[in-house]
């Protein structure tokens, strides 16, 4: 299993330190020898992939990915376009990681629709292949695009990864894309629904095996703080029953909401956890951090002493 981190939004430092502070955490996890560095495309943050572009100018050897960007606010040309000048910005080493989102996000915040959402990541998919199959003209006719235009950005690939939650969807990544990127799912969900159905779609297309990117909540605390740190992982990140989507993952194993899939506790129990997803058939983990502490210094150091915990597992875990 390859080791790599994710972050999220970091509402602590001032907005206008806030590139700049990813752009460092990107270079610090390099240097601490992570494979990747993830970054989300949250909703009213900073734009993910110019931030993946810039980090990719300042580092050397670390997979810089995308997890996720919303399908529905980028036209797939225009976002096949931007793919690979950030391709080129990275020197080879991106991925970009896509999904539907989520109706609260895409209907209720944006005002777009969200019908059909695994038909629509299909057809948007045709259109990457397509573009990315090299420069040329681009003629992609389905029930959602017709797309008749010319690409001429950049003679590297681009690694595809899809948000998948559903059986439809991990059958559209496994038999299109590289594999799938996973939030609140827990080693039972990925052991016995992802890993199988996501794998068989990819034997059948005669891919191969799939990369599984499992985003996991991760806190190295005292045995007596991991319900605490369970509950408050449950609030920052999100709860599960506000996407429907997440829930119906949620059954597929032993989690409740987001804090139940959370690695948490000593370094003991938190290497354990960690190696049952690794065991469960996750190919490369994207270690969440959740700091803990009272104020703002005292989160930054636990931070750093749970990522530097994370980072001596490296080899273990590989």
């Amino acid at each position: 299993m390859r080791v790599g981190v994710m972050i999220g939004s970091d509402k602590e430092r001032p907005r206008g330190e806030r590139l700049a502070g990813l752009i460092g955490e990107g270079k610090y996890a390099e240097t601490q020898g992570f494979a990747s560095f993830w970054v989300p495309q949250v909703p009213g943050y900073l734009d993910a992939l110019t931030a993946v572009a810039l980090l990719g100018q300042c580092t050397e050897r670390i997979e810089i990915g995308t997890a996720v960007v919303p399908i529905q606010t980028r036209h797939p040309l225009i976002m096949a376009a931007q793919a690979l000048t950030t391709q080129t910005a990275c020197g080879g080493r991106f991925s970009l990681g896509i999904g539907p989102s989520h109706h609260w996000i895409i209907a209720d915040q944006l005002g777009l629709t969200y019908d059909r959402p695994a038909a629509l990541v299909r057809d948007y998919l045709r259109v990457l292949d397509a573009a990315f199959a090299g420069p040329g003209t681009v003629d992609v006719d389905n029930s959602t695009y017709h797309v008749h235009s010319p690409i001429d950005v950049a003679d590297f690939d681009v690694t595809v990864l899809v948000a998948a939650l559903g059986p439809a969807m991990l059958r559209i990544a496994g038999m299109h894309t590289s594999g799938t990127i996973l939030w609140m799912a827990d080693e039972r969900a990925i052991g016995d629904y992802v890993v199988p159905r996501l794998t068989t779609a990819a034997d059948e297309a005669g891919r191969a095996r799939p990369r599984v990117v499992a985003g996991v909540p991760v806190a190295l605390c005292a045995t007596g703080e991991v319900e605490d740190a369970r509950t408050y992982a449950s609030e920052v990140l999100g709860h599960a029953d506000f996407s429907p989507n997440y829930v119906r993952l949620l059954e597929h194993g032993d989690a409740a909401d987001v804090g139940d899939t959370m690695a948490a506790g000593d370094e003991a129990a938190v290497a354990a956890r960690l190696r049952r997803y690794r065991d469960a058939g996750v190919t490369d983990l994207a270690a969440r951090i959740v700091p803990l502490g009272r104020d703002a210094a005292q989160r930054q150091a636990s931070r750093r002493r749970t990522q530097e915990f994370v980072a001596s597992l490296i080899q273990e875990l590989a």
